[in-house]
């Protein structure tokens, strides 16, 4: 390992170690994520959407039956509510939660977006430098200069740009991707919620005659 960063170091220096630093944070962020994602089932909305039918026809036992042995925070937060679905009031309150419960799984994301910003700025800042040790390197050289030599320093001046970029446009991807499944759960929340309390009229009159 510290013969690979010797080598690195060698090749784009200090700035192409440190992409390749932030690129290993970056992968492991992104992976823990996705495991938080898939083991809580955020973005896996199906037990809501087939219960939505009974809510919205003020079935209460057929909603339960459905949401009660989902493990999705949403389905178990109706599940909750479904006693209280006429208290006034309710909708601000299962709001509140839902952003609590959805916090943790925005935890992360800023990072994300910063290094997505950042990378392709610190390739840029090590192509910089790196350019201008070639063209020092040209002007020590004086009347002897070797294109083939000059060409070299170009291209690895260049690697740490290449190296920024290549870190930069997946975690965009992965940031974009995470943030449409969040987005998802709050929309499907939201009208969930509005259909809790606001069942059909016939809802509402078969509930008021029982």
């Amino acid at each position: 390992m510290l013969s690979m960063l010797q080598s690195l170091y060698e090749v784009g220096g200090p700035v192409l170690v440190l992409i390749i630093a932030i690129s290993t944070f970056t992968l492991a962020l992104v992976a823990f994520k996705y495991w938080q994602f898939r083991t809580d089932h955020i973005g896996r909305l199906k037990t809501v959407k087939a219960a939505l039918p009974s809510l919205n026809r003020g079935d209460d036992k057929q909603a339960h039956a459905i949401l009660a042995n989902s493990k999705h925070w949403l389905a178990q937060l109706i599940d909750s509510a479904l006693p209280l679905r006429s208290r006034e009031g309710l909708i601000p309150r299962l709001e509140t939660e839902a952003e609590q419960i959805l916090q943790p799984y925005e935890s992360g994301f800023r990072v994300l977006d910063t290094i997505a910003q950042l990378a392709p700025l610190l390739g840029l800042l090590g192509t910089v430098l790196g350019m201008i040790e070639a063209f020092q390197a040209l002007q020590t050289a004086g009347s002897q200069v070797d294109p083939a030599a000059l060409a070299g320093g170009i291209w690895v001046a260049l690697l740490t740009t290449a190296a920024g970029l290549s870190v930069a446009m997946p975690t965009s991807i992965a940031l974009s991707w995470f943030e449409a499944q969040i987005d998802r759960e709050r929309a499907m929340a939201e009208h969930a919620f509005t259909v809790l309390v606001t069942p059909t009229s016939e809802a509402r009159e078969h509930t008021e005659r029982g």
